[in-house]
Formats: structure tokens, sequence, C-alpha cells
């Protein structure tokens, strides 16, 4: 019982101390992966980078201790920080503090869901999501994830259109009009870092050491150099009037979104005291107040890019900076030779310190010290919003979590338990979020790793915790110049293993409709995104219409004698049918979707043979059936025999047996034309039904190929 509960306590039988040993040198190994990459899915995820170490600190411990999977590496991963910035974009800010509070609370969220799976044993539940549905999505979310870096590659700055292909747009007309050659430098460096040691080493680890030459480098160039100029020292009234008019629009943005709330609680008020005539004014005046500051949102985004766009000569006067645009320096002033920019994000300028850069990003100042641990503040409202985003991340997490300790298990003959792997993996994210973890799952890259540094227990995760531990301690100074470039080189490199072109060959060679299946999901995932939500939908519902499909209309094989002496489908063989028996295979349960279809099918067989003496229905393939295909079953025995044709039986199993019992048609049918096997069957009717026919070589006993 105590096992079941606390599964870490299997990890000490026969634990050793070289065992102890190979745990601590595989969990210093997957911290060394981890560290970078989490800052790296952290910004995927809209978040701050330093988020992506509270999210290693307790999600890989929890899920190592209560689940069952041994070396599985939890913690950070690309496809669930992109769905958790798919589901958090439209409610607040990318990086604001009331997105930071949603992006915990939907890590709650999907831990309890995950958990609650977990306790009441739905594992099962995840199978909704089929593989090809998987394949479509993944690779998919593999090229919008590496696509989405592209922006922070260049070194440039755009807003986010509503489809994510708009703004991919919208980064290369920004890369045309301007790179920043060092950022992309950087970039670039990193990924051939990786690359070549990856390829002369594996067990090197090439992101740690990519990090940690690019940030060096970072701070011995000088890299980074942003400073606060004010709005006086920009020598253009352009962009003055730009500056006043874009700080003019947040305003009336934020004054309006004041009143909108304020509205909105009329509106309850008045719904609440079933008032028609103040329901409808409230939802006039609502809808006038999101049409108005739409019209500021456009607004503001138009001076925005104006601003962005604007690049600037720098000259140094008198101790402070003057901006002059390109093209305007005076010819008697000296540039620094650098170009510089505005950052313009989506909150009121200062223009009393304005940021003005003049390099490459990095990611800044990381706060020192572990989070505090708190429970997240729930929003009704919020939470309403975020239900279905969190039932999609938790399957997506589980699936993608599962499928690599299955993998890894096969390697290592160690037994999963899929519901107690929820339980870990939920119990991971509910108290990840106490600690200001957003949403967390197993990493395939990771756990490879793991593996592959020869970790015997989840000890190992509780080595890569202890590490994260002491990075946020001790170490957070060192990250305050490494560039961002670098984290989006790390993510591209990350989710290139994520693309898997066979995936769709493998499932059409399977099943044509499973490919038709995974390339739509595919195709949709790409369109909708970044409403990620939708591409899965869409898969999920042809995947269940395929299913119903088949289910309505399951194979009905009318058999005859092939080459091996079996009883083979003469349409997919090309063997003639004998004239007088039809042997008639229905695979499938037999229930109300599909009952129809096997009565449609035998009075097809009856009407286009008048010869026809007797009829075989062969019930391997029915292992079940409820009261609307025994009511259908009970009607075929009926018509056929009124036909004058005699029907019968052949291994029919227990449940449906139990089933003709109970309801009395075993009796109509009678016992003695239900046989075990399809072989008695025919032995029994063979020379009844073929009594004074006309058949010299009967299809039932004699291969008799379609001419």
């Amino acid at each position: 019982m105590l096992t079941r509960i606390f599964p870490f306590l299997g990890w000490f039988k026969g634990y050793t101390m070289a065992a102890f040993r190979a745990d601590a040198i595989a969990g210093l190994t997957v911290a060394l992966v981890l560290i970078p990459q989490s800052m790296a899915y952290a910004q995927l995820a809209g978040m701050p980078a330093y988020y992506g170490l509270y999210a290693s600190f307790l999600p890989p411990l929890i899920a190592a201790l209560f689940g069952s999977s041994r070396q599985l590496a939890t913690g950070p991963v690309a496809v669930v920080s992109l769905m958790t910035s798919a589901s958090l974009e439209p409610l607040a800010t990318a990086g604001s503090e009331g997105y930071i509070a949603y992006a915990i609370l939907l890590a709650l969220m999907v831990g309890v869901f995950q958990f609650l799976l977990g306790v009441l044993r739905l594992g099962l539940v995840v199978n909704f999501l089929s593989h090809p549905v998987v394949n479509g999505f993944t690779n998919a979310a593999a090229i919008i994830i590496a696509t989405s870096q592209l922006s922070k590659l260049f070194g440039v700055y755009v807003d986010k259109a509503e489809h994510h292909y708009e703004t991919i747009i919208g980064v290369v007309k920004s890369a045309v009009h301007y790179t920043h050659w060092p950022t992309l430098a950087m970039g670039v460096g990193a990924i051939v870092v990786m690359v070549v040691l990856k390829r002369i080493n594996p067990r090197i680890p090439n992101v740690l050491v990519a990090v940690a030459l690019t940030t060096v480098i970072s701070w011995g160039t000088g890299f980074n150099h942003d400073t606060a100029v004010s709005l006086d020292a920009i020598q253009s009234p352009a962009v003055h009037e730009k500056v006043v008019k874009f700080n003019a629009a947040i305003e009336g943005i934020d004054a309006l979104a004041a009143e909108r709330t304020a509205l909105n609680a009329r509106l309850d008020t008045v719904k609440s005291a079933k008032d028609v005539i103040g329901v409808l004014d409230a939802e006039h005046d609502v809808s006038v107040v999101n049409v108005e500051i739409a019209r500021l949102k456009h607004e503001a985004h138009l001076l925005r890019e104006g601003l962005r766009a604007t690049l600037f000569d720098g000259v140094e006067q008198g101790g402070s900076l003057l901006l002059f645009p390109q093209g305007e320096t005076p010819a008697d002033m000296q540039a620094d030779g650098r170009t510089w920019r505005i950052k313009v994000g989506n909150k009121k300028l200062d223009t009393a310190k304005l940021r003005a850069m003049g390099g490459g990003a990095v990611v800044g100042t990381v706060p020192s010290g572990l989070p505090a641990l708190t429970v997240p503040k729930l929003d009704l409202k919020v939470m309403l919003h975020l239900i279905p985003f969190a039932a999609i991340i938790s399957l997506l997490g589980f699936m993608e979590a599962i499928s690599i300790a299955k993998a890894m298990a096969a390697k290592t003959g160690q037994r999963l338990d899929p519901n107690q792997e929820l339980i870990g993996q939920g119990l991971s994210n509910i108290l990840g979020a106490c600690g200001k973890s957003y949403p967390a799952s197993g990493s395939f890259s990771r756990s490879a790793v793991n593996l592959q540094a020869g970790a015997i227990s989840g000890m190992s995760s509780v080595f890569t915790s202890l590490m994260v531990v002491i990075v946020l301690l001790f170490f957070t100074p060192l990250l305050y110049h490494l560039p961002q470039a670098v984290l989006a080189a790390v993510i591209m490199m990350a989710v290139i293993g994520l693309v898997n072109a066979s995936g769709f060959i493998h499932a059409w060679k399977a099943q044509w409709y499973d490919g038709a299946i995974s390339i739509l999901s595919f195709v949709a995932t790409l369109a909708f995104a970044p409403h990620l939500d939708k591409g899965i939908m869409i898969g999920v519902v042809l995947s269940l219409l395929v299913f119903l499909y088949k289910s309505m209309r399951p194979r009905v094989a009318s058999l005859s004698r092939s080459e091996d002496e079996t009883l083979r489908d003469a349409g997919v063989f090309g063997l003639q049918e004998c004239k007088h028996i039809s042997v008639v295979r229905f695979d499938g349960p037999l229930f109300f979707a599909n009952a129809s279809f096997l009565e449609d099918q035998i009075t097809e067989r009856l009407m286009n043979n008048d010869k026809l003496r007797h009829i075989l229905v062969v019930a391997n393939g029915i292992n079940d059936m409820d009261a609307s295909g025994e009511e259908a079953l009970s009607l075929i025995v009926d018509r056929v025999r009124s036909s004058g044709v005699d029907i019968s039986f052949s291994g029919v199993n227990e449940a449906v047996m139990d089933v003709l019992r109970r309801t009395h048609l075993l009796e109509k049918i009678g016992e003695d034309h239900v046989y075990p096997t399809m072989e008695t069957a025919l032995c029994a009717t063979h020379a009844g039904a073929h009594q004074d026919g006309d058949e010299e070589n009967c299809p039932l006993t004699t291969v008799c190929r379609l001419v």
C-alpha cells in the first residue's frame, strides 16, 4: 500500500552506492541540458526566461517521486510551451504580470485535470488523440515553434498578427528592412557549435557549451548596448508626434478597459435582475466600447510599427546621446557607428526614459533565490476560458510523457502504470504551480540524455532539481549577458527532432484515411495558428467521423474456398461464390449504428440470387451486440426463412450467445442452427443445400476463380 501511494519507496530495494553515483552523474548531465533549454522554452511560452528555471525546480522532482517511470525527465517542453502561449495570448500581453498569473493558474488546472484522470484510472481517455492527429499536430507545431524564433534570430520586433503566417511575413519584411547582424551571428554561431559538438561526441553537453561560449562573447564584446534617452534627445519632430499619439492611444485603451469592466459588472447586475431593456442597453454600451478599443489598438499598432521601423544614428554630445534618423545626421557631427532603435512595447512610453537599443537583446536580470511557494489566485471567469486549453495540454503533455516512458521501458524492462504516471504528472504541475511554474511535461530529449547517462532510478531527477536550486541561489548573475538569439537557436535545434515527415507516409500506408487525417491536422494547425486548439479539434473530429463511418458500415464479406484451403473474401481474392449457400462474415460489433446495414446486406443477397437455399452468418467478428442488433437479427431470421431460405450461425462468442439466450432469440434460430465453427456449419448444411442443385464444382469445396 505504501509503495502504491509513494512509488519512490520502490527505488531503494537493492539500491547500491554504484546506483547512487550513476543517478548523480545522470542528474547533473540532464541539468546541464535543462537549464538553458528551460529558459528558452519559457520565452516560447511568453514568460520571462527565468520562469523556465522555476518550471525546472519542483516539476522534475515531484513527477519522479510519484510517477511510475524511473528515467522520465519532466520539465518545460516545446509543444506544451507553445500551447501555453496560444491559450493565454487572447487574455493578456505576453510577459505581463497578468499573463504570468494566468500561466501559473493554467499549470494548476492542467495538474488537477491529469491528477483526476489518474486517480479515476481514466488514462485511456488519451486515446481520443489518435496517432495520425498527434503526428500532424506535432509536425506543424515544430514548424510554428521554429519560425516563431525568427524575430529573435534576426533581432527585429513585430506585433503578432491574427494568424501565425501573417506574423512571419511581418518578420521577413522587418528583416529585409533591418537585420541586426551581430544578433544573427550569435544565433547562427550557437547553432554551428551545437551541431559540430553533437557530431564530434553526443555526450558533450553541446547546448550548455554553446550558451556558455556565446554568453562570454556577449559580455566581452558589449553585445548588449541599451541606454535611456529622453524624448528631447531624439532629433525628429515626426518621431515626437508618433510617441505622443502612441501614448494617447495607450491611455485611451486603458481608460476604455476600465470603463468596459464597469459596464460588464452592470451587465451582470441587470441580467441577475432579469431587466431585458437594461441588458440590451448594457450590451450596446459594451459593444461600443469594444469597437473603440479595437480602433485604438489598431492605431497603436500602426504607430508602434512606425516607431520600430525608424532607425537612428547616435551622436555623443556633452556626455549625452542624441539620436538622428538615419540620413538626417548633420554633416558636422560624427555618428558613433551604431544603429539605434527605440524599444516600443504595449505600454505607455516614458518620455523621460525611452529605451534606446544600440546592440543585441540579452536575457537581462534574473532574480536570485527560490520562488515563494503560494497557491495561485483562482479566477473563475479565466478558468472557464482556460478549461478546453487545460484539457488539451493535459492530454498532449501526458501523451508525450507516456510515449517517452514506454520507449525507455522497452529498453530497461521496467513496468509502467499509465494512471500512476498521470498522477505523477498531475502532482508535478499542481505543486509546480505553487512554485511559480507554468505547465510542464516529459521531455524526449532530456529523457534520452538521462537514460544514456546511466540513470537507474528517479533519484537522477532529484539531483537535476537540486542543480536548478543551486543555479537559482548562486549563479543567476552569470545569465545576464546570455543573448536572446542563442535561446532562439536552442529552441530551433530542439524542435528539429519533432519533424517527422515519414509519419505521414507511414500513416497513409496503414490506411489512406489515417494519412489524410494526419495531413489535414497538419494543414489546419498551420492555418489556424496561433489558435492551435482548432487544428487539434479538427483532427479529433475527423478521427471520430471515420470511426463512426466504419462502425456504421463494417466490412461484410462473402466467403469462398481459396488455395490454402481456408475460406476467404471472394471479392478481394477474385473467387466465385456458391449459388446455393451464401457464407457471410460480419466484421464488427452489431449495434444500433450498423444493425440496418447487416439487414440490407442479407436482403441484397436474397434478391440477387434466386437459387440461394442457405445463408451462413460467420459471427466470429461480432464481439458484442445491443438491443438494436438483436432486433435486427430477429428480423433477418424471419425475413430469410419467410423467403424459403434457411439461415445458420457459426462462431458465436459467449457475450453474444448470452444476449441470444436472454432475449430467447436462440429459440427462434434453433440451437441446431448455431455451430461452433464455420467448417462444422458447412459440413452440416452443404449436402442439404445442394440437393438437386445444378452446381458441378461448389466454390465452398473447390477453388473456383472468376473468369
